[in-house]
């Protein structure tokens, strides 16, 4: 499996606890975005070449066929990376991914208008904040700040994330290809996240030919990961990597 983090935490970080939940049943391999390379984002930052290091990735591995894992950011990156190279994954999992590839539809831009919105001036801690705050249900509550200094990566993560929203919008992608993705896909979401999950949700089932889904109750965005790669989620997931049976109410 490749796994791919989002634009906040480090894959080591962010995929620890489902390594700790596999054990040596699957071998996982971490890949982080190209976009934190450097202390700045690469010059000519782009999705495409977010697709051709992951290319470049599994050849490394010698992988010529894999499964492949995505959260946030690297949700959407995964989805690309699907939709223009299927013949090249055998599963595909995600984690309520930032976006999705594409034109997107009223309420999907509706959230991200509101989003842009609310980053609009913000520098530092501040658009950290409201970057995590305006992807969430109202009623949803924040995990607290970690005491002591912010990690030093969190200094690129401003400059990161806006790179990646500028990628995913100049981005090119007709989401009919998804129809030829004929290997098992999962998703997950949580049932705290903003609203917009569901949305994204009902697309991929429209155009997935096998698509599952599960909302996790209690769980949003930026909950601790051991939170989100829980037993039974570990579980679910071994089962589709091995072709085991999947519970009846994840099949859409």
């Amino acid at each position: 499996m490749i796994c791919l983090p989002g634009a906040v935490a480090p894959a080591a970080q962010r995929y620890a606890p489902l390594i700790e939940q596999v054990g040596g049943r699957a071998r996982l391999h971490l890949k982080d975005l190209e976009v934190y390379r450097a202390d700045e984002p690469p010059a000519g930052y782009s999705v495409e070449m977010e697709l051709d290091a992951i290319d470049r990735f599994a050849a490394d591995h010698g992988l010529d066929r894999f499964h492949l894992l995505g959260y946030s950011g690297g949700g959407f990156l995964s989805l690309a990376y699907a939709g223009t190279r299927p013949k090249r994954l055998l599963s595909l999992v995600l984690f309520e991914p930032a976006r999705l590839p594409g034109r997107l539809g009223a309420e999907e831009q509706a959230m991200l208008d509101t989003l842009s919105a609310r980053l609009k001036g913000l520098q530092g801690s501040e658009f950290m904040g409201a970057f995590m705050q305006g992807q969430l249900r109202p009623a949803a509550v924040m995990p607290p700040v970690p005491p002591g200094p912010p990690a030093p990566r969190m200094s690129t993560r401003p400059g990161g994330i806006s790179a990646l929203i500028r990628s995913f919008e100049a981005f090119e992608f007709d989401r009919n290809r998804f129809r030829d993705c004929g290997f098992p896909v999962f998703l997950g979401y949580g049932d705290q996240t903003h609203e917009v999950e569901e949305v994204k949700a009902g697309i991929l089932a429209r155009l997935l030919p096998d698509f599952r889904v599960r909302r996790l109750a209690g769980v949003h965005h930026f909950v601790p990961a051991a939170m989100i790669y829980t037993p039974e989620h570990a579980a679910t997931l071994m089962a589709m990597w091995t072709g085991g049976a999947l519970a009846p109410e994840l099949s859409l």
